[in-house]
């Protein structure tokens, strides 16, 4: 046999599933493309309870007017949640992963049911509202803060394309839940709303419990510098929302419930599912930027700055960025082993407070009547730059694998290795760059320099049986190679695994 022989031999064995992947397995992405586990679908019960008890429309507690030292009940609820996220941060070392720690699943719970009776009993003791309002706040705060870090980890522990399938699906689920709600007696709406926080709990329990052990959260400890492009991003993009929050649900619906919310998640589940490991996550963006155009330029020319298509367009657009920001993030943990608690907890409590800041600017914008419209102008303008500088910082990227401007510091439990898995993916960018690799192409590249097989590759990518395969070939053509120690010869990697 010739060596071009033996070169082609090698090239199309590499090209095969491994052995140990199952019929079922290799088969998994088309036959269950629209199939997302009952238990991943908790995430949007949690959101469900933000809006019904805190951030909605339907149910006017009476715990929740006023306020104290100068914040609403609603101000209180986020400053609880943003102290909660901080204090989490800074302490991650010590206390992440929260898999498995059980007792803080049974608190989180807790606080959230406490804060939940607390708020309905306003409804029928109206004598200890002014005694209910602030617990109830923080409780909740404090409870839900846990909740969400508890889902993001778990969230961390997935694949680009499972997480965007089963956030989406997710946040449809929440708002159906809402729609279902907004039907019942309030006894029967105080019983199923305690209920949700130990539902959405029970299946992030059960979410952890259904991945393999290697896909957990690591319980050692990497060093990693703040992603500050996308926390940045995220941040920037929330300001522009609070802006204009306050004239958003006046009507029927609340955040999570929004038609813009619904119809933004519905898409990208739907191109997820269809498209499966073709699906080209810039388009989420690029769907999210028409609409804050509309919803700031078009819809205004109208004068309707803050009526129902302006609202609809800026949930839509803030709905898509929310879920592109849930894959940056969830992304770098999933790559390079980072703890979900510590970066999440940096992102969440970032956003909480941009949030706040341009609720707060929005309402000195109308006090002070800025321009002479009720600040209406004022705040649009505003909100226009914030969504231009989020955009300025999005496109600086390639694509939602890039570290968005972090990096491995020293002093880590296994920094050398992390920083080895760092230059390789390095490495694999600029071979992509080179070479003009897809982002695809790129993800696979890196997956095989990781020494995975084919076979792991689309059970990883939940990609089509055959597709990986058809990618590595392509990337064999591109680079010019036939052998996997030729790719890790040009990668300037270690051909051991």
């Amino acid at each position: 046999m010739t060596e071009t022989d033996r070169a082609g031999t090698d090239s199309a064995r590499a090209a095969e599933p491994d052995a140990e992947a199952t019929h079922e397995e290799r088969f998994r992405w088309p036959r269950g493309s629209f199939f997302v586990p009952l238990a991943f679908l908790g995430l949007g019960v949690y959101r469900a309870w933000i809006e019904i008890v805190f951030v909605g429309s339907f149910t006017s507690f009476p715990a929740a007017f006023g306020g104290v030292a100068g914040l609403s009940v609603r101000d209180l609820f986020d400053w609880s949640m943003v102290a909660t996220a901080i204090f989490c941060t800074l302490l991650a070392r010590k206390i992440s992963p929260f898999f498995n720690k059980p007792f803080l699943f049974a608190f989180g719970g807790l606080l959230l049911v406490t804060s939940t009776v607390l708020m309905f009993a306003s409804c029928w003791v109206p004598d200890i509202t002014s005694l209910a309002k602030v617990p109830a706040a923080v409780l909740g705060g404090v409870g839900i803060a846990l909740v969400i870090l508890v889902w993001s980890e778990l969230y961390s522990c997935l694949n680009p394309l499972r997480v965007a399938l089963y956030y989406s699906a997710s946040i449809v689920v929440g708002a159906l839940i809402i729609y279902v709600y907004r039907g019942f007696y309030l006894p029967w709406l105080f019983a199923l709303t305690a209920l949700l926080p130990v539902i959405s709990l029970i299946a992030a329990w059960r979410g952890f419990e259904s991945l393999p052990a290697p896909e957990l959260p690591s319980v050692a400890w990497m060093r990693f510098s703040i992603p500050w492009k996308a926390v940045l991003f995220m941040a920037a993009y929330a300001f522009g929302y609070g802006l204009m929050e306050g004239g958003m649900y006046e009507g029927a619906f609340g955040p999570h419930s929004a038609p813009g919310t619904v119809a933004v998640a519905a898409l990208v589940f739907i191109g997820v599912a269809l498209r499966g490991g073709r699906f080209d996550f810039s388009i989420i963006y690029r769907v999210a930027l028409p609409l804050v155009v509309v919803a700031f330029t078009l819809v205004p020319l109208f004068g309707n700055v803050q009526g129902a298509a302006a609202s609809f367009c800026m949930a839509g657009a803030y709905t898509a960025q929310s879920i592109i920001i849930m894959l940056i993030m969830a992304n770098i943990c999933y790559r390079f082993g980072v703890s979900a608690i510590w970066l999440f907890g940096i992102e969440r409590s970032v956003r909480q407070i941009a949030m706040w800041l341009g609720r707060t600017t929005a309402d000195v914008a109308e006090s002070a009547n800025l321009l002479g419209d009720g600040g209406g102008a004022a705040v649009s303008l505003l909100a226009v730059l914030a969504v231009v500088v989020a955009t300025t910082i999005l496109l600086s990227e390639r694509d939602l694998s890039s570290r968005w401007g972090a990096n491995f510091l020293s002093g880590g439990m296994d920094s050398a290795a992390a920083i080895r898995k760092q230059e390789l993916a390095d490495r694999c960018a600029e071979i992509s760059r080179q070479y003009k690799l897809s982002a695809r192409e790129e993800e696979v590249l890196l997956l095989l320099a990781q020494h995975k097989t084919v076979g792991i590759i689309e059970r990883e990518l939940l990609i089509a049986n055959g597709t990986a395969k058809a990618h590595v070939r392509h990337i064999y053509q591109k680079l010019n190679i036939h052998t996997r120690n030729e790719l890790f010869d040009l990668l300037g990697a270690d051909p051991r695994p």
